[in-house]
Parts: structure tokens; sequence; C-alpha cells
């Protein structure tokens, strides 16, 4: 058994969901799933009841919940001690959310090497909390990809990544030789896309490009990844899109229908920003880092 199998176990648990359970731990969701599958197989139990729309603990997991909550809490309690035994050290707050992926990763990395002295605690909240909370210091950084209008003084923005939208698409309607779609050839079938209120930057480029192309976009309802994934191969087809990051990790997992293909024609770019205090210094080595593993 993994610790981290106990952690997923406990964010499903509480969330009654496999895909709000992903983003809370910043992963996609066939990582949580095939961890749990992993844990009951190493328990001999099922751990929840599972069906389209709901998830439940079962005797063995409401059994096997306190003892988690304990396992963690103790690791924890290690982890503090640790912490509290060696020389105070510097702690950056970031505000961000989801779809960085291998990027994120690969900053954090960068940044204990150049600043080992330095930790970066994330905080997930909605993009204008993360400003509130730059311009309250309560924050020493913030990922953005909204549109930022005027800041208060002390704070500003910087662009370090612009990456284009990448379409997974019934993979009978492409070919291995391909590396893009066009965005009419997408709009032939219909979109499972997050409502403007769940990603109003996604749905804001969508439908921008869907202007210059002059096609119209039909939308269905939005579900969690794998039950999209399992839907967009099948009869009738549909389609969808993510950031490159999230694509490159649910192309791993995919049902063997499912293509990705970037689209194009237009292009779909959404870009990354940085919101720092210009106050702190720290905030400045995380966007040099950022800059540095983003080329």
């Amino acid at each position: 058994m993994e610790l981290r199998q106990v952690r997923y176990f406990l964010a499903v648990a509480e969330s009654r969901h496999f895909g709000r359970a992903a983003d809370q731990l910043h992963v996609v969701q066939p990582a949580v799933s095939q961890q749990i599958s992993r844990l009951e197989r190493e328990l001999g139990v099922r751990l929840f009841s599972r069906d389209t729309r709901n998830v439940s603990l079962t005797a063995e997991g409401a059994a096997f919940l306190d003892h988690a909550r304990t396992i963690l809490a103790a690791v924890e309690q290690a982890a503090d001690a640790a912490r509290n035994a060696r020389p105070a050290g510097r702690i950056l707050r970031v505000g961000t959310g989801s779809g960085l992926g291998d990027l994120l990763g690969a900053v954090l990395e960068e940044l204990g090497r150049t600043h080992p002295d330095l930790s970066i605690e994330m905080t997930r909240l909605k993009e204008p909390e993360r400003l509130r909370g730059l311009a309250a210091g309560r924050l020493g950084a913030a990922v953005v990809r909204q549109p930022v209008g005027s800041l208060p003084t002390g704070l500003s923005l910087h662009q370090v990544v612009t990456e284009p939208l990448v379409a997974a698409l019934p993979a009978a309607l492409t070919t291995p030789a391909r590396r893009t779609v066009r965005l009419p050839e997408l709009a032939s079938i219909p979109a499972r896309l997050p409502s403007r209120q769940e990603n109003p930057v996604l749905a804001a480029a969508i439908d921008v490009a869907s202007r210059r192309a002059g096609v119209s976009v039909r939308r269905l309802p939005n579900v969690t990844d794998d039950d999209m994934l399992a839907l967009i191969g099948a009869s009738p087809p549909s389609w969808t899109a993510f950031y490159p990051a999230k694509a490159r990790m649910l192309a791993r997992t995919a049902p063997r229908g499912v293509a990705f293909r970037r689209i194009a024609a237009p292009r779909i770019t959404i870009a990354t920003s940085l919101v720092i205090r210009d106050d702190s210094p720290d905030a400045r080595a995380f966007l040099q880092a950022f800059r540095v593993c983003a080329g």
C-alpha cells in the first residue's frame, strides 16, 4: 500500500466524486481511478460502489476510512516534526488552478535546484480570488489565464507561455499521419465542453475561433474526463478540447478509439501568465523558473 493510494482514497471518499477528487489532487481522473483500483486489489475488497452518477463507500470502505485518516495524520505529524527541526526557510504562496500538468512540476523542480531554501505553497482558487489574495498580500504570485485589466500598484503581469488547444476526437475522423484537425471538421459533430461558468477562458477562445471560421459549435453536457473519453469514440461521436499538458496525460490512458490533435484553421491558443508582487524576490525567482521551463 502506498501513501498516494491512501490520499487518493480520502479525496474520493470526501468528495464522493472521482473528477472532483482529481481536481483537488491536481492530477487527471484516470490516475485516481487506477490508484483506487490498485488499492482495492491489494486489500482484496471493494472500497467504493460506483455507477454513472454516484460514488459511495462500501461497508469495507467505511471501515477503512477512519484508519486512512489516522495514517495520513501520522504522516503529516512526522513531516511537521521534520520541517520544524530544520532551519527556517522561506515560503512563497502561489494561487493556481488546473491544466499546467508537467510544466508546473518542472517549474517546482527548477526552483528547488536554484533556490533550495524556498518552499512553494500552492493554493487552488478561482482567478478573481487569486488577484484579491495578491492585492491583500496573502499570495506572492498567481497563475492566470483570463485577461487582466489594470492591476493595483505593486503587482505586475508577465506572460510565460502560449499553448494551442488540443482536441480529443474519434480516431475514425483522422489518420495517424495527421497532427492537427481543422475546427470546421470538428464542428460537424457536437462538442462536450465546460460551461462558460466552469471555464470561461476556454469557452471564450472556442467562441472566438468559431466566429472566425464561420462555424457553429453544438454543445453537449460536459461530464468527467473518463466518461467523456469513453463517449467520444462511441456512436454518436463527439469531441472536446484540453490544455496541452492535460491532453498529454490523458492520452496515456485514453481508449484506443480516441485521437488527440492540435486544433488548426484557425489555431486556438491560450496564454498563461503570472501576476507577481513586485516587492517579492521569491515571486521573481518563481517567474524566472517558469520562463526557463517554458522555453
